[in-house]
């Protein structure tokens, strides 16, 4: 009992203090914004050049007029940009406009009224559904959720999806027709797969419903923020395997340009374009070739991309470590908190004590640090455990992050507390 007592009026103490630190911060009146894993302005100043680059001459190297209709594939000048980003043969990819979210839009909304390769459309299946590893990027939950395609959640490890629990669900239930994946630098973990993963992933196109697909959002597959870090190909895994249709990829220059005038890219098997292609030509008579052509001007070669996103990453990199340096700093000798290092792309995944998340949101944002909401990073906003939080450190200003970090702390700290006193 006397210890309980002691615990008790230590932590009451702790929380007098955290609290006093806390008002004297809302008195700031700060507002600062670490929720989405936009480029800054400095990032978005490098491919400034974009302006003017085509200086009145509108021809594609192949001799097109991208001023005029046509091209539902995209031109071969861009076609060949996304295929060096995704690692693919330029035949098998589709270039599309700025958003990689609209092509993966696209094409659930094709499997899922149409079929891919001459399969059923899942709307036909009696309970069509997709596996989610979490925590993962909401707006592929929301996709699904918006037609109506029940999520299954599967925990991410170190290495990528837990792959027993994946395989296993794929076997036991053939309504299962697809999988969503952010293989490199994932959101929000920023862990990627392992070899033997990808080699998993390959063979579920072996057991699962001939509809299955998984959705290979390769987003960060040029964004390493110091050495490159080597992710295995799925395509060539999926060729070993035989299972070539099972596996469409996604990518985009939306955080390597300009976030909103990029271009996206899909790569797909022949079959999959197929399909993709004979509904697209319902929707539209072709891309914006002009901007394409832009973006093939910029980058003719893949060693000016590669030379491009590395004055990325030393824009990144300080903001990443302003992060770690605060959770290092303040966490590293405590249980209050647990999260990722990553070697690259837009976010650092962390983890409070259970129950703790959507009370260090509140606070953060009545001190004026707005986060992505507590549960975002799982299907229909909800954390079971209500411990994940994504920080997204590219936007805001060095020193607004590293304000913001403070805050973040100190909230994550008096949650913390004020958590365990309830339990006592």
């Amino acid at each position: 009992m006397r210890i309980e007592t002691a615990q008790r009026e230590q932590l009451q103490q702790w929380e007098k203090e955290l609290e006093q630190q806390y008002q004297r911060i809302c008195q700031h009146n700060l507002s600062l914004d670490i929720t989405r894993g936009k480029p800054s302005a400095d990032q978005l100043n490098l491919s400034d050049n974009l302006d003017g680059i085509l200086n009145g001459d509108y021809r594609a190297p192949d001799g097109t007029d991208t001023r005029n209709y046509g091209g539902l594939e995209g031109i071969a000048a861009a076609r060949e940009l996304g295929a060096d980003i995704l690692q693919v043969p330029f035949e098998e990819v589709l270039a599309g406009g700025n958003s990689s979210l609209t092509l993966m839009y696209y094409a659930v909304l094709t499997g899922y009224l149409f079929g891919f390769a001459g399969n059923q459309p899942w709307k036909n299946m009696t309970a069509p559904k997709f596996l989610c590893p979490v925590p993962g990027y909401d707006r592929h939950f929301a996709i699904c959720e918006q037609l109506g395609i029940a999520l299954e959640t599967v925990p991410m490890t170190a290495i990528g999806p837990d792959m027993d629990i994946v395989e296993q669900k794929i076997r036991e239930d053939d309504q299962i027709i697809g999988l969503w994946c952010v293989p490199k630098f994932s959101n929000p973990t920023g862990v990627t797969y392992s070899a033997e993963t990808v080699d998993r992933l390959a063979q579920l196109g072996k057991f699962a419903n001939p509809g299955f697909r998984i959705f290979w959002d390769n987003a960060y597959a040029i964004h390493d923020l110091d050495q490159q870090v080597k992710l295995s190909n799925i395509r060539d895994a999926a060729l070993s395997n035989e299972t070539a249709d099972s596996v469409l990829q996604f990518s985009s220059t939306s955080k390597v340009t300009h976030a909103g005038a990029g271009v996206s890219f899909v790569s797909a098997s022949p079959a999959n374009l197929a399909s993709l292609k004979q509904q697209m030509s319902a929707m539209t008579i072709g891309p914006d070739k002009v901007n394409q052509l832009r973006h093939a001007r910029l980058f003719p070669e893949l060693s000016q991309l590669k030379e491009h996103m590395r004055k990325h990453a030393d824009i990144l990199r300080p903001k990443f470590a302003c992060v770690l340096e605060h959770l290092d700093k303040n966490f590293s000798d405590s249980d209050l908190g647990q999260w990722e290092s990553p070697e690259g792309g837009y976010f650092v995944s962390f983890n409070t004590r259970p129950g703790c998340a959507a009370e260090v949101v509140r606070l953060s944002a009545e001190a004026g640090v707005k986060l992505t909401p507590a549960g975002a990073t799982f299907p229909y906003g909800k954390d079971p455990e209500d411990v994940n939080i994504r920080i997204a450190p590219s936007f805001p200003p060095l020193e607004e992050l590293d304000t913001a970090m403070s805050v973040f702390v100190l909230c994550v700290k008096l949650a913390s507390v004020r958590k365990q006193l309830q339990s006592l």
